[in-house]
Order: C-alpha cells, then structure tokens, then sequence
C-alpha cells in the first residue's frame, strides 16, 4: 500500500520515537529515513499532525511525539503485520513439547512475551470454580522437608513446600495422603477446604501433629481458588527509559504491578483483543488478548508497558501467542477425547 505523505511521515515519527525515546523533529526524519521531501515540508506536515491531535509536542524539547491518537492511528493502518521469526520458533518449540501442563505452556508463552518485548506480561488465569480435584501427592525434598501438590481434572497443578513434624514419618505422611485421595478426588476446588476441616479428627489417627500439613494443603488450595494472575517480566518494565531515572514514575508503576486488583481493571475488557493506550494512572499501555481452553472459562494474557511501547511488535506477538494457545489447547483436547 502506498502511503500519504503525512501517514508515512506519521509511521517514521512513531518508529523512531519508540526506538530512541527521544522527541522527534523534521531534521531527524530527514536524516535517518532519507525521505524525499524538503526539512520544510516535513517541518509543515508535522505541524499539520499535531494540529489534527496525531502529535504532541513536549516541553523539553522541540520535537515531537506520538499522542494516544497518533498511536492508535499507528496500530489500526500503518504497522507492520509480519510476525517475528525468532517469536515463531520459540512458541513452535514450546507447543512441540508433549509433557507440559496447561499451566506450564501459559507460563512459558508469557516469558517467552516477556523476553521478546521487554514488557510486564500478566495472565489472568480461567476461573478455578468448576474444576474437580485430580490426585494428591507429596514430594519429599530433605529428611525433613516436601512439598505437597495436588492436581485438578484440567491439569493446573498448585504446590506448597512445608517442614514435617519431629513426630510424623513420610510413611505417615503417606497415610495422610492416601487419606485425602480417597476422600477427597472428585471434589470441586471450592469445596476441598470444607471437606479437609471434615477429615482432621480422621487424620489425627495416623498423625499426632497434623497442623503443619493441613496448613500446608489448605495455603496451596485458597491460593488456587482465588482468580489466578500471574506477573512476568517486572524487572524488563522497570529499565525502560520511561521509569528508570524518574522516582515518582516508579513507584506508580510498582504500586500498580504489586496490586492484582488494579492489574485486574486495567487489563479488564470485552471482545478478544483490547488495545489501551496509556492515559491513566502511570500512564500503562495494556494490550489485552483472551484465548480459550477446551473445557474452561476464557483466560486473559496482557502486556503492560509505557504508552511509548513498539506496538507492531507487540501486537503482533499477542496475537500470534494467543491464536497458537487456542489451536494448542483444542488439539490436545481432541487428542483426550479420542
């Protein structure tokens, strides 16, 4: 497609300003885009851009940026739609892998959006209401420590590493166990916590000390119950340029990400793919992507970063994530139903 004038002189300002965070002005078009138009009507048709609310200028310096209506223009005509290579043959290899739980591909999807965007990647995990308790196990770690697990009938797994008791053995701890599997598989995941208070007076036969255990299943149960989100990535949001040498910007940005309710409303939309461009509280771009699993409420994967973010690419990587995750998801559940 062959470009205005003014959309390509828009394309580059957006391109270079996400690359180099620095304002930008017509000399700098001129120079590293090698555009065949005179500094002068580059300097008019920003002008016009601004004007027409595409473009901002800041008050440090005399160049430009990209406002809200600028980047939004950006995304709907003037991106690129190619799809990274290197992001293709990361997830590629990621739903190649047989053994992995739903949990684990989700995981593994957000680090891999992490890693590719320099960006904050979230999961907002599908409800945990209808999903039935699978099996139990202990893992044992040292003479005097394991990890409980337990796994639900769709294969997400929770886990809680605890001290045993001087007075309780692991073939006691197996007792427990066995205890809870044949009790307890087949129950909702909201009513497991009720059932286990049920079970103490029975546990107490095998265990003299059954607190620590009990606390153990009970901490890796309401943890699950809860609605999941899952944060990756915090560390690359925080070297952007936006936030490192403001101290203000930080601790708004921390105070968002250290909070999954404030998380939950800003990512929070209707559709499959929502678009928000940072004008609220720290100024966060969310782009937001639902993808369905055979069996399951939608789950949410979304990326937060600063308003100047590369777009093309993170749209890009989104969508293609999350449509690689649906197709996955449904073949492995076809492959069950066989």
């Amino acid at each position: 497609m062959q470009l205005r004038r003014r959309e390509l002189i828009l394309k580059y300002t957006v391109e270079h300003f996400v690359k180099t965070a620095v304002p930008v002005g017509s000399n700098t078009l001129l120079e590293n885009f090698k555009l065949p138009y005179s500094s002068a009507t580059i300097r008019a048709e920003m002008n016009a851009l601004e004007e027409a609310g595409f473009l901002e200028k800041t008050h440090t310096s005399s160049g430009r940026v990209p406002s809200s209506k600028g980047y939004e223009y950006y995304i709907e005509h003037l991106r690129s739609k190619e799809i990274d290579e290197n992001l293709k043959r990361q997830v590629q290899t990621l739903i190649d892998a047989k053994t992995k739980s739903i949990d684990e591909v989700i995981r593994a999807s957000c680090e891999i959006l992490s890693h590719m965007t320099n960006l904050a990647s979230v999961v907002l995990g599908p409800s945990a209401q209808d999903e039935t308790l699978k099996s139990i196990q202990v893992v044992p770690l040292t003479n005097r420590s394991a990890t409980a697990v337990f796994i639900t009938d769709q294969g997400y797994v929770e886990h809680k590493t605890f001290l045993l008791p001087e007075e309780t053995s692991f073939k006691d701890l197996g007792k427990v166990v066995n205890t809870f599997n044949e009790r307890l598989q087949g129950t909702k995941i909201c009513d497991v916590i009720a059932k286990m208070e049920n079970l103490r007076p029975l546990l107490s036969d095998y265990v003299i000390e059954t607190q620590v255990i009990y606390d153990a299943f009970t901490e890796a149960f309401v943890r699950y119950a809860k609605d999941r989100l899952s944060l990756y990535g915090k560390e690359s949001l925080l070297e952007q340029p936006e936030f490192i040498n403001d101290a203000e910007k930080i601790r708004k940005l921390i105070s968002i990400l250290d909070d999954p309710e404030k998380i939950k409303n800003l990512a929070a939309h209707e559709g499959d793919f929502a678009i928000n461009i940072g004008e609220g509280e720290g100024e966060l771009s969310i782009i937001s992507s639902t993808f369905k699993i055979p069996g399951h409420k939608e789950g949410q994967i979304a990326l937060v970063g600063p308003k100047r973010m590369d777009y093309a690419l993170v749209v890009n990587a989104l969508e293609y994530v999350t449509d690689a995750l649906e197709t996955y998801f449904e073949r492995e559940s076809e492959i069950k139903d066989e």
